[in-house]
């Protein structure tokens, strides 16, 4: 896969590589070990939490999936996990500020945890969450108003991943503008998922219409991934433009 990618990027301009520290905070991933399909232990956390120190990040928000029918996270298994992975980072001397959140899935029991006012949040109320690939949800719209009327301020994870839009570009400048914060995979800039999310990628990133980078890190390989990515025109773009808000977090 590796490899391909290489080869795939080689057609690209050899821009050097940006400099991702000017981020400041990465605020998706899965480094909470044993508890989504992220870090299996906390040495595979430990590992990719090294990385992103050496990447030039000063903060990480951890965002475990918390889906009803397969990944039934609460703040009782991820707020324990994360106590766990910070008295590592102590033991082992890694200067890396670590906080937790969640990916949430549209579901029914998202929208209770939203009256419930039950979410982890990061920065000002932020709340990432990610819709099926399949289709839009029928209540895509009301858990949009619900989570404003909360008070809440919406995040919807890696847009340019439901292809569903592919051929609807004006959904994406339309959730912009009614205050949707869109958080862009850094990955989806080198054709990591499709060249057809990666073209979706730029587009957004030519349109100004991306407000968070994540890198939706799991294990080691992505962060190799993540060298390549910080060498395109997409990235450098972001970072360069001043509408990121990840460094306010």
């Amino acid at each position: 896969m590796l490899n391909r990618l290489k080869n795939l990027f080689r057609s690209k301009p050899n821009l050097p590589p940006a400099n991702l520290g000017r981020l400041e905070v990465d605020m998706h991933s899965h480094l909470i070990p044993g508890i989504d399909d992220g870090a299996r232990e906390v040495e595979d956390s430990l590992q990719m939490i090294r990385r992103f120190s050496e990447l030039g990040y000063r903060k990480l928000v951890t965002t475990p999936h918390v889906m009803s029918d397969f990944y039934k996270n609460t703040p009782e298994t991820i707020l324990p996990g994360l106590e766990k992975v910070k008295d590592r980072l102590k033991q082992e001397g890694i200067n890396m500020q670590i906080e937790a959140a969640a990916e949430y899935y549209l579901d029914e029991a998202f929208e209770k945890l939203i009256s419930d006012k039950n979410l982890l949040t990061f920065g000002d109320n932020y709340v990432l969450f990610e819709l099926p690939f399949i289709s839009e949800p029928p209540n895509f719209k009301s858990v949009l108003f619900d989570l404003q009327t909360h008070g809440y301020k919406p995040v919807l994870a890696h847009p340019e991943r439901y292809g569903f839009w592919y051929n609807d570009f004006e959904k994406y400048r339309d959730l912009h503008d009614q205050g949707i914060y869109l958080q862009l995979n850094m990955l989806s800039l080198i054709g990591h998922y499709s060249p057809e999310t990666q073209k979706i990628a730029e587009r957004m990133v030519k349109e100004g219409l991306v407000r968070f980078l994540g890198s939706d890190c799991h294990h080691p390989h992505h962060q190799e991934l993540m060298d390549l990515a910080r060498r395109t025109e997409g990235v450098h773009q972001l970072i360069d433009s001043g509408k990121l808000l990840n460094n306010t977090l």
